[in-house]
């Protein structure tokens, strides 16, 4: 009895003492697994360091605005580009013509080779700072009416600034037209005696209305963190244009996996986009004999808005739904609502697409949400 009382008692202590034994294995193993993946995942993960400045173009957070946001009852969210590290969305530009420019030889770092380009100010400011980062020279012609802040700064950047007088897109003296003579005449009078160094310079027009590396850097970059950002979660898209660049790219990169997606044009005054989107007439009652102040558009806007037809749009046929004109007194409401209710100091061409949008949740009404761009801040361009 003793002896078969004494074998049970062991065979319990046995048992407990197997269990006590498993859960302790299975902890320390459970938790030696746990450290070594820790420990791999540290080691497996990929550095976050951006490549110099260049490196720190895109990927620019997407913003909810939560006061035009609660006004309309739509969920309004901006792109904030202009914290890109050349203050714009056009720094996407830039780099990619220059990067394509690089892959067709047409141009290589440190031999001398200068961008030119013509420009109201904020490509040039995105071309200065990529040249001086990537060893070229900047080469900027503008028309003698912007803000005082975009020559200064392109100055300091290293860039030349030559200044024109606005003129008709068919003038030889226009600032796109002028650009891209000075480019190919770029050289020519060093004459045929060079060194390997010389031979190698070159003038590069960057075209940032027609060269089409303008529209990719959009339809390859921006469109998709828009699209990866919202989880393909969208009802409509507004943008202006001033090349047509962007909102063509992004238009053309959303629209197929979002078909049901509408696509706005914002549009200042003096522009004849809106009466090409709204009535395919390339037409602004601006235009008239006598009328225009300005000989690109008529508004205090600046970096939107034209009068002809560019390759860059002429990509987003067929893509845009509609078309929204927003006034200057609009655009300079808006521009002093950002600062008073979110903080946003924003550009001229920032304040017209936050204008569309809030026009456009009017029309279709309250639960949709509507993306778009926060080009540039109002360093550059103040309308306060």
């Amino acid at each position: 009895m003793l002896d078969s009382t004494f074998k049970h008692s062991l065979q319990v202590t046995t048992l407990v003492f197997g269990l006590i034994t498993g859960v302790v294995l299975t902890i320390s193993t459970n938790s030696l697994l746990n450290w070594i993946k820790k420990k791999q995942d540290v080691v497996d993960k990929t550095e976050e360091i951006a490549d110099g400045i260049v490196g720190l173009i895109g990927n620019t957070p997407l913003m909810r605005i939560k006061s035009l946001s609660e006004a309309t009852g739509c969920e309004i969210l901006a792109k904030v580009e202009f914290l890109n590290p050349g203050g714009s969305l056009k720094d996407r530009a830039a780099l990619n013509i220059i990067k394509k420019a690089e892959e067709q030889g047409l141009i290589s770092p440190n031999s001398g080779c200068t961008i030119f380009e013509g420009t109201s100010g904020s490509t040039g400011i995105s071309i200065a700072i990529i040249s001086r980062a990537k060893g070229y020279n900047a080469w900027i012609i503008m028309p003698d009416d912007q803000a005082e802040e975009k020559y200064q700064l392109l100055e300091k950047l290293g860039a030349t600034v030559e200044k024109v007088k606005p003129a008709s897109i068919v003038d030889k003296q226009q600032f796109v037209n002028l650009a891209k003579s000075r480019a190919e005449q770029f050289g020519k009078h060093q004459g045929v005696q060079q060194d390997v160094d010389n031979s190698r310079k070159a003038g590069f027009f960057a075209n940032q209305f027609e060269n089409l590396s303008n529209t990719e850097a959009h339809y390859y970059g921006t469109g998709p963190e828009i699209f990866r950002q919202t989880n393909g979660k969208i009802d409509a898209f507004v943008a202006g244009a001033g090349t047509g660049g962007t909102i063509s790219g992004i238009s053309r990169y959303l629209k197929p996996l979002i078909p049901s997606l509408k696509v706005f044009l914002v549009d200042p005054p003096g522009s004849g986009l809106y009466n090409k989107v709204k009535y395919n007439i390339m037409y602004s009652p601006y235009e008239a004999e006598g009328t225009r102040r300005r000989h690109q558009v008529d508004t205090i806007v600046e970096g939107v808005g034209l009068n002809r037809m560019t390759e860059n749009f002429n990509t987003v046929h067929g893509l845009i739904d509609d078309a929204i004109r927003v006034s200057d007194e609009e655009a300079v409401a808006m521009a002093r609502y950002l600062v008073r209710e979110e903080g946003l100091f924003v550009g001229s061409s920032s304040a017209i697409n936050c204008v569309g949008c809030v026009r456009v949740a009017r029309q279709l009404g309250p639960g949709n949400r509507i993306v778009t761009i926060l080009c540039d801040s109002g360093q550059r361009v103040s309308l306060h």
